[in-house]
């Protein structure tokens, strides 16, 4: 809605990826979907070179995929998964944005990375995936230092308790009832309240800004 040609990766959610399709064409936009595992820096490579072919160039990179897994007892959880949500959620994250920081410089864009407020607060049944999100807002200041000299701003979102499809599937029925119910505003959020965060960052109104976090989470005051 905004102009944005969107190319976004996703793992194996063919219909959901077909519907997001659907609504970005329906708004004007060009879309292209792009399958496979940002786990692996040749997928991450390719799937750059496939946004550069089809579109000619990359200005924004947003950095969204995670994954969660909920276990109550840290000696419980699996090497593998541990391994897993690390692919995911923070390698996966550094890989796209080496493969897609040279088209972005030459571009003046930007990259925008997606942390939580679990990496300011923790979580007692996320532990491996609060410390991915811990790790994102690292990257984030870092990088952001790397390319401050440069046209390229790096930024995050930490959303709260936002309402989308990874609740249901992460948590017991009873928890998902009350799920957002602890935040300030007594509620979770919905996608399309986090969404003017990354539009805003992504825009010449936030010239100025690098290195930031903005926290859609209802209210709830972290990191000071």
């Amino acid at each position: 809605m905004e102009g944005a040609d969107v190319a976004f990766i996703y793992l194996d959610e063919d219909k959901d990826a077909k519907i997001t399709q659907d609504h970005i064409e329906k708004a004007g936009g060009k879309a292209l979907l792009i399958k496979g595992d940002i786990g692996r820096k040749s997928f991450c490579d390719d799937a750059v070179k496939q946004v550069i072919d089809r579109f000619g160039k990359l200005d924004i990179l947003v950095n969204n995929a995670a994954e969660q897994h909920v276990e109550e007892n840290f000696e419980d959880i699996a090497e593998a998964q541990i391994r897993r949500t690390f692919d995911t959620n923070i390698f996966g994250m550094m890989f796209l944005t080496q493969a897609a920081l040279p088209q972005i410089k030459k571009n003046a864009g930007c990259i925008i990375n997606t942390a939580s407020i679990v990496a300011y607060r923790g979580h007692d049944q996320l532990m491996d995936y609060a410390t991915t999100k811990g790790a994102v807002l690292g990257f984030t200041r870092s990088l952001a230092n790397n390319l401050a000299k440069t046209a390229v701003r790096v930024n995050a979102v930490a959303p709260g308790p936002i309402w989308t499809p990874l609740i249901p599937a992460s948590f017991r029925a009873e928890d998902v009832k009350k799920f957002g119910e602890s935040s300030p505003m007594g509620r979770p959020g919905q996608p399309d309240e986090v969404a003017p965060a990354y539009i805003f960052l992504a825009s010449q109104d936030a010239s100025y800004i690098t290195g930031q976090t903005i926290h859609p989470n209802g209210g709830a005051i972290v990191g000071g």
